[in-house]
């Protein structure tokens, strides 16, 4: 098959169209043009219009909730301060409690400490003036013995009785 033939060749590049080519060239530069100015900016703008509103509210929305956050930190610092300080004077308050109920047993301890400490002492009293008692007696049986062992002669009751009870109360 052979080639068409077109006389001339390349059909832009002959002179006999140029005024044609450019009245065209006109007509759809013109009519791009207006389609452009007319239709497809304005819906470009209006759309890159809505996207910058639609930031602008996302940002608004972002701050707002940047506050609320802020907010409910600084609610949430208070209350954690409360607590704490209502935790310290709940325990300052058992502290005190308890050291005051500690102090009432330790003065119900010493107070009873104190009375058996008093029974005790009057107990051994009782028991040292029986004893001394039972060793004036013993003294008084003993000493007549002892004496006439060491100087061979046995002394009176009555001088026996003098010597012991000068000895016990010296």
């Amino acid at each position: 098959m052979a080639a068409p033939s077109t006389p001339g060749g390349f059909p832009p590049f002959q002179t006999e169209t140029f005024a044609s080519q450019i009245f065209w060239l006109a007509i759809t530069f013109g009519a791009l043009y207006w389609l452009l100015s007319k239709v497809v900016l304005p819906q470009i703008g209006g759309i890159l219009e809505e996207r910058s509103q639609r930031i602008a509210r996302d940002l608004d929305e972002a701050q707002r909730m940047k506050s609320d956050a802020e907010a409910a930190q600084a609610a949430y610092e208070k209350a954690l301060a409360d607590a704490r300080g209502n935790a310290q004077a709940i325990a300052a308050k058992e502290h005190a409690r308890v050291s005051a109920e500690t102090e009432a047993t330790r003065k119900a301890l010493e107070a009873d400490l104190t009375t058996r400490l008093a029974a005790a002492e009057a107990e051994i009293t009782a028991s040292k003036a029986k004893a001394m008692t039972n060793v004036r007696g013993i003294a008084i049986d003993t000493v007549p013995a002892i004496v006439s062992q060491l100087v061979g002669k046995s002394p009176t009751a009555g001088d026996v009785e003098k010597a012991v009870d000068a000895a016990l109360k010296g």
